[in-house]
């Protein structure tokens, strides 16, 4: 075990003016507890329509061991993440919430877990403290990561983890403008574990995930790093087609032995419009590949950053 290890805390912030203080006063007085491990922050404004950059940038003016990051309009958190890791020099990446959901006090709970032998530990709360509605996107999002990403099945992925740096180096290689970090995670490395933890109510506000933007997540992390979406389309269209031959053979048949039956209209524009749907669902499934390709191709920016504190000129977070 590497006692003298660097520890870097990679916080995306948003809406967290009131919070990420008393955050930074928890790391403070976790890492006064282990005085042989050096550490730093990294704090990255993730344009938040609050005055929390104000706060970030005047406590980094303050400490060198704090480097901030601010964005110039909102890319979202996996985005802010993988500049947070741009900037990171630990050897252990720590990546937390920063409304105080986080348990800090248990970060080395987790490291103890990545001292025998896992890449990347996740935390996994006994009871999370969220709305139904964010409960269920969670756990969708986790079930279809286990289909389309290859996720191990029982890994429960959350926002407060530990990985170590070579995977941190391997996920900021990615350069496409749909950043999803589960998907990163999970194709650089199957040596994954999980640390039970108490999930914390939120201090204040709440969160900042809209349905739309947990439905644009999902997407970005099944179309980026998976086929599998197109496979199954394939599936449904040869699926239906043998429906649709079985039951032209079934009608052909009746027809020859009842010669009176009527021609059953509703039932023809019933399947029509089921097989219509169906292939305009799978239309719209190769669209969103195809214009996400396109979007790549314009080297549309995973983020643009408007100003820091404490970074090296030569780090390269662009």
């Amino acid at each position: 075990m590497n006692t003298n290890e660097k520890i870097s805390f990679v916080i995306p912030c948003y809406r967290s003016e009131h919070t990420i203080s008393a955050v930074l006063d928890e790391i403070d007085e976790l890492m006064s507890k282990h005085t042989e491990n050096e550490y730093e922050i990294v704090l990255v404004n993730d344009s938040s329509p609050d005055n929390v950059w104000s706060v970030i940038k005047g406590i980094a003016e303050k400490r060198k061991e704090v480097k901030a990051v601010s964005f110039t309009k909102n890319f979202g958190q996996h985005a802010a993440l993988l500049s947070g890791y741009r900037v990171a020099s630990g050897d252990l990446i720590v990546s937390l919430d920063d409304d105080g959901q986080s348990p800090v006090d248990r970060t080395f709970d987790l490291i103890d877990k990545i001292h025998e032998g896992y890449d990347v530990v996740y935390a996994r709360y006994n009871k999370i403290q969220e709305s139904l509605w964010r409960r269920w996107g969670s756990w969708l999002s986790n079930k279809m990561s286990e289909v389309l990403i290859g996720k191990p099945k029982d890994i429960l992925g959350t926002s407060f983890y530990v990985m170590k740096k070579f995977i941190a180096d391997e996920v900021v290689r990615y350069q496409n403008p749909f950043t999803y970090i589960g998907g990163l995670v999970f194709r650089s490395t199957k040596n994954i574990a999980n640390v039970y933890v108490d999930h914390r109510e939120r201090a204040e506000g709440t969160s900042g995930y809209s349905l739309f933007k947990l439905i644009k997540l999902m997407l970005n992390g099944f179309t980026a790093f998976s086929v599998v979406p197109l496979r199954i389309s394939s599936i449904v269209g040869v699926v239906c087609a043998i429906i649709g031959f079985i039951f032209g053979i079934y009608t052909i048949i009746r027809k020859l032995v009842v010669v009176n039956i009527s021609v059953g209209w509703s039932s023809t524009i019933a399947i029509m419009l089921f097989i219509g749907g169906l292939i305009m669902l799978m239309l719209g499934m190769i669209g969103e590949y195809v214009g996400r390709i396109y979007i790549s191709l314009n080297n549309s920016p995973q983020y643009v950053v408007k100003e820091t504190v404490n970074i090296d000129e030569e780090k390269n977070i662009k």
